[in-house]
C-alpha cells in the first residue's frame, strides 16, 4: 500500500498564504504536518524538534495567518543572532511584500531598530538580551502581542537567558498563544511550559540524539598538536563546503589564519566577530566565496546552507547535545553527508556519553602515535 503524501493545503492554510507556500515548498516537513493545524486553532504548542527539521514554517504560517486575519502582533525570541536573520528571512519569503518585521539583536544600530518598531511591524524578531533592553527604554511594549514564539529553548537557557525569558513572558498578555520549540526538554524548559501556556499539545518529531541516517560519522584518535597536520590533511583529501567547529574564539581564529596562510579560502565566526562580520562570513560560505567557514557553537544551530559535504569536530562540544546539532549541518534534506571528529586520549568520557546519546558506536578510523610511549587503550 502506498503511503500518502501530506499537503500543505490539507493544513487549514488560508489560499493567500497557500499560493506564496507552493512557490518555495512542496511537501509539508513531520514537524509542520504535525504542528501547524493545531497552532492555527490557537492552541498552545510545545515542539521537541531537532534544527533544520522545518520548525520556522512551522510556527512561522500559523502566526502569519492568525495576524493577517485578526491583526495583532506576533514575537519570536531566538539565543542567537544567526538564528533571528535566519527567521527573520524565512517570514518575510512567506509573507508577501507587505509584510513588516523588526529584528532585535546585539551588535546592530538601536536607532535603526526602533525606527523598525514604530513602523508597527507584524512580527518582531529578536534576542533575549537586546529585546530587554527596549523595554527598559520604553522603545517597545508588548501589550499588542497575540502570539509569543520560544525556538531553540534549550539553547537560550544554555547561554544564561532563563531569567530575561521568565521577565518577558510575564510582561506580555495574559490572552495570547505560546509555542516553544527545544531540540531538547530539560526540568528548566518543562518549567516554562508548565508556568507560562495554557495546556500546551505536545509534538514531538525527531527526538534528542536522532541523527540522520545518511551522515557517515568516524573519529580519528590523536595528541593535540596533531590536530592541525590532520586537519590540512582533510582539507585536501576532501571536495566540496567543510564546516569545523572549535571550542573557542582564539582556536577558531588561529587556525582560520593556519589556513588561509596555506592558500585555503576560508572565514572565521564566533562571538567576538561583529554583527557585519558575521553575516559577511555566513553569506560568503553560503554563495561559495569561502569553502570553508570555521566556527564556535555559537553556529553550531544557526547556519543553514544547502550541500555542506563535510562537516569537522577539530575540538569535541562540552555538551553533547551539541555534537548532534553539529554535525546536523550536514546531510540535510536527504542528501549525504560526512562527519569527522578529532578525540585525544583524555577525551574518553566524551566520546562514550555522545555515543549514549545517539545510541550508536562512532567507528574509529584511525589512532596516532602517541608522543610518549606510554601505552593507552581507547575502548
Amino acid at each position: 500500500m502506498n503511503e500518502t503524501i501530506p499537503r500543505f493545503d490539507e493544513l487549514g492554510i488560508t489560499p493567500e498564504l497557500l499560493n506564496i507556500i507552493s512557490k518555495y515548498f512542496q511537501t509539508p516537513t513531520a514537524i509542520q504536518h504535525k504542528v501547524i493545524p493545531t497552532a492555527i486553532k490557537g492552541q498552545d504548542v510545545v515542539g521537541v524538534a531537532q534544527t533544520g527539521t522545518g520548525k520556522t514554517l512551522a510556527f512561522g504560517v500559523p502566526m502569519l495567518q492568525r495576524i493577517f486575519l485578526e491583526q495583532g502582533q506576533g514575537i519570536v525570541i531566538l539565543p542567537t543572532r544567526e538564528l533571528a536573520l535566519q527567521v527573520d528571512e524565512m517570514l518575510r519569503k512567506i509573507a508577501g511584500p507587505k509584510f513588516r518585521t523588526a529584528v532585535l539583536i546585539g551588535g546592530a544600530s538601536m536607532w535603526q531598530q526602533k525606527q523598525s518598531l514604530r513602523r508597527n511591524p507584524h512580527v518582531v524578531v529578536a534576542t533575549p538580551g537586546r529585546l530587554m533592553d527596549h523595554l527598559q527604554q520604553r522603545s517597545y511594549s508588548l501589550a499588542t502581542v497575540k502570539i509569543v514564539v520560544l525556538d531553540e529553548a534549550d539553547r537560550m537557557l544554555d547561554i544564561g537567558f532563563l531569567p530575561q525569558i521568565k521577565q518577558i513572558l510575564s510582561k506580555c498578555p495574559v490572552q495570547r498563544q505560546t509555542m516553544l520549540f527545544s531540540a531538547t526538554m530539560p526540568i528548566e524548559v518543562s518549567r516554562i511550559a508548565t508556568q507560562y501556556m495554557k495546556n500546551p499539545v505536545r509534538v514531538e518529531v525527531e527526538p534528542s540524539g536522532t541523527v540522520s541516517a545518511k551522515i557517515e560519522q568516524g573519529v580519528f584518535i590523536m595528541d593535540r598538536k596533531d590536530k592541525i597536520h590532520k586537519l590540512k590533511k582533510l582539507l585536501n583529501e576532501n571536495d566540496g563546503t567543510i564546516l569545523v567547529f572549535v571550542r573557542t574564539k582564539h582556536g577558531a581564529r588561529k587556525i582560520t589564519t593556519s589556513l588561509r596562510d596555506i592558500g585555503h579560502k576560508a572565514a572565521e565566526i564566533h562571538s567576538n566577530r561583529s554583527l557585519a562580520q558575521r553575516k559577511e562570513a555566513i553569506a560568503g560560505f553560503k554563495g561559495g566565496r569561502y569553502r570553508i567557514l570555521v566556527a564556535t557553537d555559537i553556529a553550531s544551530r544557526g547556519i543553514d546552507v544547502k550541500d555542506i559535504s563535510l562537516v569537522i569536530n577539530y575540538d569535541l562540544p562540552e555538551n553533547r547535545e551539541d555534537y548532534v546539532h553539529r554535525i546536523g549541518r550536514t546531510g540535510r534534506a536527504g542528501k549525504t553527508g560526512k562527519a569527522l571528529s578529532f578525540v585525544t586520549y583524555e577525551e574518553k568520557r566524551y566520546i562514550r556519553r555522545i555515543e549514549q546519546l545517539i545510541a550508536k558506536r562512532l567507528p574509529i578510523i584511525s589512532v596516532e602515535p602517541r608522543s610518549f610511549k606510554a601505552p593507552v587503550r581507547f575502548r
